[in-house]
């Protein structure tokens, strides 16, 4: 109890600037290193050939020269990063112990003349045990990140399938956990005491002599009440928002206060913690440090800061480095926010992938379908896409519609391709549907593409020529580069000379066959760069022979509980339905762990 009295007040005395430095690490990480890493890899991917990554041909992508020489620069600025994160805590701690205040700024720019000896040939390794001592430091967060998440199922199969490899890799693993451990104060001794690696390592194994076992537990024994403490703020914060939703039983407004209110306190709370878990390890190491060291009445020597004048002027070379990596990471991290949104990051690696949600004709159980309104409502209920159809009229328009009569939709007994636009625009379109939509028309293509751009929302297009259009795939395609919104459309179609036609004259325009069934070698269709089949004729076959050729799976139309679950298992890439939200939800929880949703069924049962 007195070391967990010790730590608790090592971290409250310069609780501010530990926060402080990791709320802005954590944010540059976001920003700096997240879009440089998503675009190194979808580069490396693209440079190598690969478009799609799968658990067949991971090992040939990883072997490749180029993408080796990626991955080590990619993990050595990692490890550095990581280093600097690490050695800056270590920094303020240290002052905490001496009982003296230490700003940001002051703790970074020492932390920075720590690090720039990790470069040297006899230190280098140093950066390898940071890497792994990551997320052995942080398992309380980790294990709060498992326990909300679903483990993959064919993780699961391999983990049931390969029991004694499994064990093996864990004997190995904790092999290296206790040696390491034994090594657990050589960053500081490095830091601290400004020794070389292969010192601190010694001194470090010297120190925590017969105290090994007791070392381990007590870091342990703190990443588990992580864990514990970030646990009961989840099962708290679902408790009240299912106790409020009984509440206010119709009350939507206030259930929506009062859930918002809750998912920001969780969401808060999550922040803290991980803010916290690094320094809260190192604050348990570092106690243990000074009082192993006090025990074995081994001089503690402390951090000296530098004269003032000298000290100043390396201060104003720092802020001015900082000021130009926070516009660089503000550049870098507008770009990856932006992409995000836009929906742009979505890699092409089986299993890591989103599964992302198509409305089928828009919204088209809850609205008419291929208007506007259906599209509208496809965005608020959470579609990733809405997927419409086109036809072209008589003077060359091109108009949404998915028939090629307009009678079941309209009343008008007449063909799409011998009416003029000025005719249509006439036409009721929703009344069909339900009086209330008796002024919805059928709307232009260019329309919708506006929309969608300034909405956000991706296109399947799907092309249904009847054999009189006149450049038909040239006007589809001409009107989706006038908004330049080529990289969130898809253009589909039943009739594969359509994607032939579209290829010639736009060779990047994305394409996509749609199949009611599929049957012998689709793969050698080279000019579809994805497939869309009825979902009825899925299996894992196709699926995994479409992903290892580096394509995508559409998966069309979906709209019952056991077939999107089909399809979540499958693996395909776009579920396309008339049900959005019964989709989103199952996709949702497909995510999320047994543990999260066994506790909500149970505090349903008894509310």
């Amino acid at each position: 109890m007195k070391k967990v009295g010790k730590v608790l007040e090592t971290l409250k005395y310069n609780i501010f600037s530990l926060v402080g430095f990791e709320l802005i690490f954590k944010i540059l990480s976001l920003m700096f290193f997240s879009p440089i890493f998503l675009k190194s890899f979808t580069l490396i991917m693209k440079i190598t050939g690969y478009n799609y990554i799968t658990i067949e041909n991971v090992v040939p992508f990883l072997l490749k020269p180029l993408t080796i020489v990626m991955i080590i620069i990619l993990l050595l600025l990692m490890m550095i990063y990581a280093m600097f994160d690490i050695t800056t805590i270590i920094v303020i701690l240290d002052s905490s112990y001496q009982k003296k205040k230490i700003k940001i700024m002051d703790a970074i720019q020492i932390s920075l003349n720590k690090c720039r000896k990790i470069f040297s040939i006899k230190n280098i390794s140093l950066a390898f045990m940071v890497l792994f001592l990551i997320p052995f430091l942080n398992i309380g967060i980790s294990s709060s990140f498992i326990a909300t998440v679903k483990i993959p199922e064919f993780i699961m199969d391999f983990i049931v399938k390969n029991k004694f490899l499994l064990g093996l890799f864990a004997c190995l693993l904790l092999f290296l956990v206790v040696i390491l451990l034994r090594w657990i104060y050589s960053l500081h001794y490095f830091v601290l005491e400004n020794v070389s690696f292969k010192e601190a390592r010694e001194k470090s194994k010297n120190l925590s002599k017969k105290n090994h076992i007791k070392d381990i537990l007590t870091l342990v024994l703190v990443q588990l009440v992580i864990f514990v403490i970030y646990c009961l703020y989840i099962m708290i914060g679902l408790f009240l928002i299912l106790l409020f939703n009984k509440i206010f039983g119709e009350h939507l407004f206030l259930k929506s206060i009062v859930s918002v209110i809750i998912w920001i306190f969780i969401a808060l709370s999550f922040i803290f913690i991980t803010l916290l878990a690094t320094p809260i390890s190192y604050a348990t190491i570092s106690v243990m440090y000074y009082f192993h060291k006090a025990s074995k009445k081994e001089e503690i020597k402390q951090i000296q800061f530098e004269d003032s004048k000298k000290n100043n002027k390396r201060k104003f070379l720092l802020k001015k480095i900082s000021i130009a990596f926070g516009v660089i990471s503000i550049i870098l991290g507008t770009i990856f926010t932006y992409g995000l949104y836009k929906g742009k990051y979505n890699l092409n690696v089986e299993f890591a992938r989103n599964i992302e949600v198509t409305a089928h004709r828009g919204a088209s159980a809850d609205y008419p379908e291929n208007t506007m309104s259906a599209f509208v409502g496809a965005k608020k209920l959470g579609a990733d896409w809405v997927e419409l159809d086109v036809q072209q009229t008589k003077d060359g328009k091109i108009v949404v519609s998915h028939d090629t009569n307009l009678l079941r939709v309209t009343g008008v007994n007449k063909n799409i391709i011998d009416m003029n636009y000025s005719e249509i625009a006439k036409l009721d379109a929703g009344s069909f549907f339900d009086k209330e939509f008796k002024d919805e028309r059928i709307p232009l293509f260019e329309d919708v593409v506006k929309w969608a751009s300034e909405n956000n929302m991706k296109l399947n297009v799907e092309l249904k020529p009847v054999g009189k259009e006149k450049d038909f795939e040239k006007m589809v395609i001409d009107i989706i580069k006038k908004y330049e919104y080529e990289d969130y459309c898809v253009l589909t179609s039943q009739v594969y000379s359509v994607l032939e036609e579209a290829k010639k004259y736009d060779k990047d325009i994305k394409t996509v066959f749609v199949m009611s069934i599929a049957v012998g070698d689709v793969i050698l269709l080279d000019k579809a760069d994805s497939f869309s089949i009825e979902a009825s004729n899925i299996n894992k076959y196709i699926v995994n022979k479409i992903h290892n050729n580096g394509k995508e799976l559409y998966a069309w139309t979906v709209n019952t509980d056991e077939n999107i679950k089909k399809m979540i298992d499958y693996n395909v890439d776009n579920i396309i339905t008339d049900n959005i939200t019964l989709a989103k939800n199952i996709i949702a929880n497909s995510k999320t762990s047994n543990l999260i949703n066994e506790f909500i069924k149970f505090v349903e049962k008894y509310l």
